[in-house]
């Protein structure tokens, strides 16, 4: 009988939080404070391509190929705090980075994704977002993790980069 009272009480404490918090007109918005008894972690996902170039991977209806081992950073800022953290993208372009801890303090417009470059040489001309310019985090939905409680999924888009000269790569 417990265990059904526990389950129910995070079940109402997922639904209360998801209904609660989802973005207006498609804005990001700040990450709303867990209850006391769950965990919350966040977690920030993207890809990163060369656009024109016709690398492994190259995907016709993006006309983009996946950029693997491109360092990405995540950013955060809010007064004095700063707090960064480093991912990678694999071999479909993609990077997924995990806070393993509490991070109610930061709202996700104090959040920005970097990616510093291209790790490809021929393609190093940055399109999305121009350089030293990162992407916002878009709430996409809340995930419920089992050894960690609850982690709110945070999408970045795409990160384009191009050939260094048009029509090559």
């Amino acid at each position: 009988m417990a265990s059904l009272a526990r389950c129910l009480l995070v079940c109402l404490s997922l639904v209360i939080l998801s209904v609660g918090c989802l973005p207006s007109r498609g804005s990001a918005m700040g990450l709303p404070r867990p209850p006391p008894n769950m965990n919350f972690t966040v977690a920030v996902e993207g890809h990163v391509w060369c656009k024109g170039c016709r690398y492994a991977g190259y995907v016709e209806s993006k006309g983009a190929s996946p950029l693997q081992n491109a360092a990405v950073m995540l950013r955060c800022r809010r007064e004095n705090s700063t707090w960064s953290l480093w991912g990678a993208t694999d071999a479909s372009g993609h990077f997924t980075i995990q806070t393993a801890k509490l991070v109610a303090p930061f709202r996700s417009r104090d959040c920005t994704a970097y990616v510093l470059g291209s790790p490809v040489r021929a393609c190093r001309r940055d399109l999305k977002p121009r350089w030293n310019k990162g992407l916002p985090l878009k709430l996409r939905k809340f995930v419920p993790v089992s050894d960690v409680g609850l982690q709110a999924l945070y999408s970045t888009g795409d990160f384009l980069f191009a050939p260094n000269t048009p029509g090559k790569c």
